[in-house]
């Protein structure tokens, strides 16, 4: 049987590397389906206020070794989760499920999937359970159809108490190995849980136009928060994880905003 946690040496790179140093990272191979784990990495403060559950987009693999390093962490949340970690929350960085450990990965539907439901549903039950806190699925890019269909899937100790929603996929694309709908097609103006969305008002990525916002904004619920940045360097291709698609060179301003919003809930 595996065991579910080993401490990791502090070997996380890049902005993670902050709260690295002051707090200990686990990784956890957690049983979500039967005969399926997904690993985790933790990041706990000494007294964390909440829990923020890390989803990174694109096809979702980090490959996250036993001793904690990231082979895979380019991605705006993941290169960020020491900025979270630094304002109090105990970060929670996923990689993918154990029977999704080749190509296409978390591609195709499976983002909207019951299975990826259930996985998500057994992290943020362990969390809960773990913390003893409220649980915020945070997601970018691809990762936004992982936040909805925890929002939308899941309930009770499984279902998150809230989502942030970055880069939000607002479209369709001919590239790429996602098939799961946009956001502007899913209806979740019934939710009961907070919503944040948070663009970058130049988001060159097709998939992500801002122009597309307010109709995004029409299919969740009313009076649902938009936070939109500018600024920052846009480097490589249009969706890569360093042009303004990642928020690149203003992550601390983004996740002190998402931080702000998190403390602000009841």
């Amino acid at each position: 049987m595996k065991r579910l946690a080993s401490v990791a040496t502090a070997l996380l790179v890049g902005l993670g590397a902050s709260s690295a140093q002051a707090q200990t990272p686990q990784v956890v191979d957690l049983p979500t389906r039967p005969g399926v784990t997904l690993r985790m990495l933790t990041i706990e403060p000494a007294s964390p206020a909440s829990v923020v559950v890390l989803i990174s987009g694109g096809a979702g693999q980090l490959d996250i070794a036993a001793n904690g390093y990231i082979r895979r962490d380019r991605n705006f949340l993941v290169r960020s989760r020491g900025l979270f970690a630094d304002r109090g929350h105990a970060v929670l960085v996923l990689d993918v499920p154990s029977d999704h450990a080749r190509p296409p990965y978390l591609g195709g539907d499976f983002r909207a999937s019951a299975e990826h439901a259930a996985d998500l549903g057994a992290v943020i039950a362990w969390a809960r359970t773990h913390y003893g806190k409220k649980v915020w699925v945070v997601g970018t890019s691809r990762g936004t159809h992982s936040a909805a269909t925890a929002a939308t899937q899941l309930q009770g100790e499984r279902a998150p108490d809230g989502i942030v929603l970055t880069s939000t996929i607002l479209g369709h694309s001919s590239l790429g190995e996602s098939t799961a709908p946009p956001l502007t097609e899913m209806d979740l103006t019934g939710l009961k849980m907070p919503v944040l969305v948070v663009h970058h008002e130049q988001d060159p990525c097709g998939v992500c136009k801002p122009a597309l916002l307010p109709e995004l904004l029409k299919h969740l619920p009313p009076g649902t928060p938009l936070h939109t940045f500018n600024g920052g360097q846009s480097r490589g291709a249009p969706c890569d994880a360093f042009s303004h698609h990642g928020f690149n060179g203003i992550e601390d301003q983004v996740v002190e905003d998402i931080s702000a919003f998190i403390r602000s809930r009841p």
